[in-house]
């Protein structure tokens, strides 16, 4: 009798244990793909909105479901904060094509730095990011350009790697300790 009352608990704690690791698989997978902030077209004024949906919410849902998306922050708000969030369609549809660093990455490809021309190839976010040069020659890092204006940036300004900005950067931050130095043609030869 005891032995069916073993079997049992075990045969209880292993689905048990398939149940949790189930739901924390779903959870994970539902946080992952809804996480981050986004660029979506706001469908009262047609103009692109900056929108971060509740990913630890639709973590939650997925765990016992489907996971229901909703707005944590858009940069509409507090004004229409009562919307429809009728834009959440939009990343349900294609979730990693309106993310920020998707645009972003896309926007690279292909392109080269403004001042040394050095080819751009896949970006590491977490070691040095590249930046922009703006129409008046100021380089500006990607967290200075509000989301919702992103695409707007895009048209006007154009890319620079990591160094190139920290070197533009020092010498607009502090001119005094710059020296332009005229290159010499017979002696750039030499290194050639």
């Amino acid at each position: 009798m005891d032995y069916i009352f073993v079997g049992a608990s075990v045969a209880a704690v292993v689905l048990l244990a398939l149940g949790l690791g189930v739901g924390l698989t779903r959870a994970v997978r539902a946080y992952m793909k809804y996480r981050g902030k986004r660029i979506v077209s706001c469908p009262e004024t047609h103009h692109a909105a900056a929108v971060r949906v509740a990913a630890g919410d639709a973590a939650l849902h997925a765990t016992i479901g489907e996971a229901e998306l909703r707005l944590k922050e858009c940069s509409r708000w507090p004004e229409r904060e009562a919307c429809g969030q009728l834009c959440l369609q939009q990343i349900e549809e294609a979730p990693n094509a309106c993310l920020v660093s998707t645009i972003v990455n896309h926007w690279y490809t292909g392109k080269e730095c403004a001042y040394c021309h050095k080819p751009f190839g896949e970006l590491h976010w977490e070691l040095h990011h590249p930046a922009l040069v703006s129409p008046e020659g100021k380089t500006v890092q990607w967290n200075e350009v509000p989301a919702e204006k992103l695409q707007d940036t895009m048209k006007t300004h154009q890319p620079v790697c990591w160094d190139c900005h920290i070197a533009e950067t020092f010498r607009r931050e502090h001119p005094e300790m710059v020296v332009d130095r005229v290159e010499d043609p017979l002696r750039m030869s030499i290194y050639k």
